[in-house]
């Protein structure tokens, strides 16, 4: 069930916050597909989406600022057997992050990037984030913001992630299933997650996005190929559009591409490989020391 992927930790965000409608879809979108918490690691950097791994009883971890996405590639590059899902704010993985974001979509690696897209820092007080449009003043800026927004689904097509799509916290069913479609992509996808900050801003609100979403019809959300077209898709007029802009299901995943390399890594990747006997000590003992006393001697010249 999906309260069976709670945890016992109190939920601290802002009464009204998005990130609910995000977390109660993770629970149900995780229970649909009987997801093994074993199995599974939950990833965020910081900012009041990095509070996920602890409120979603999966393996979690809760890493530095912008730094969610490298974390994630090494857990999945050292195990490609386990789901691994990163939450991000938009701040998080298109400001100091974005350098990672980009690289994650060349490498296409199998992992899941949720966005919670609020155009605001809200954990320090409500600055513009880099998906809040230039000319646009929330409550706590001083002045309107004078840089131009990115466009978080043309950044993740051109960076080259194989699924992208866009969701609204506050539609749980269309949430759900669009961290579904995600999780089962082999490759790199990224969720553009629509959620109001009702603490900082005052502009894109529930409401706001009430009157401006509009979903693709179903028969759209299985048959965009062309990345271009999907860009083009990302806004149309004054509507914002939900489901899956594009897909690409040929392309090799970073896991395929290192195996055509490596013959070995899908049976016997880094995680799999023993390191010690069962009495504890290391296996191969006299190789380790041997190259601990040569680094021991280069230090002291």
């Amino acid at each position: 069930m999906a309260r069976d992927y709670s945890t016992e930790n109190w939920i601290d965000w802002c009464p009204g916050c998005g990130n609910f409608g995000i977390v109660s879809s993770v629970y149900r979108a995780f229970s649909e597909m009987e997801i093994e918490p074993e199995n599974t690691v939950m990833v965020s950097g910081i900012g009041c989406s990095g509070k996920m791994p602890h409120f979603i009883d999966v393996n979690g971890v809760h890493t530095l600022h912008g730094r969610a996405i490298p974390f994630a590639t090494g857990i999945k590059m050292s195990n490609p057997d386990l789901e691994v899902v990163v939450n991000g704010g938009d701040g998080d993985l298109l400001g100091i992050g974005a350098g990672h974001f980009v690289a994650l979509g060349r490498r296409n690696l199998d992992v899941l990037v949720m966005m919670h897209d609020n155009r605001v820092y809200g954990l320090t007080k409500g600055q513009a984030s880099p998906t809040l449009d230039r000319g646009e003043q929330t409550k706590a800026l001083n002045s309107p913001n004078i840089q131009d927004a990115l466009e978080p689904v043309s950044q993740a097509l051109v960076s080259g992630y194989t699924h992208v799509a866009r969701s609204f916290a506050m539609d749980s069913d269309h949430l759900k299933e669009s961290i579904k479609a995600g999780i089962e992509h082999d490759g790199a996808a990224f969720l553009d997650i629509l959620q109001p900050c009702v603490t900082y801003n005052d502009i894109h609100t529930s409401e706001f996005f009430n009157e401006h979403i509009e979903k693709l019809e179903d028969g759209d959300l299985e048959s965009v190929d062309d990345p271009v077209e999907a860009i083009l898709n990302a806004k149309i007029e004054d509507k914002i559009p939900l489901g899956t802009f594009y897909r690409d299901v040929d392309k090799p995943s970073f896991g395929e591409r290192i195996a055509e390399q490596m013959s070995s890594y899908k049976d016997k990747a880094p995680a799999h490989k023993e390191i010690g006997d069962e009495d504890g000590s290391l296996i191969d003992q006299e190789k380790f020391e041997s190259i601990f006393e040569d680094n021991l001697i280069k230090k002291e010249r």
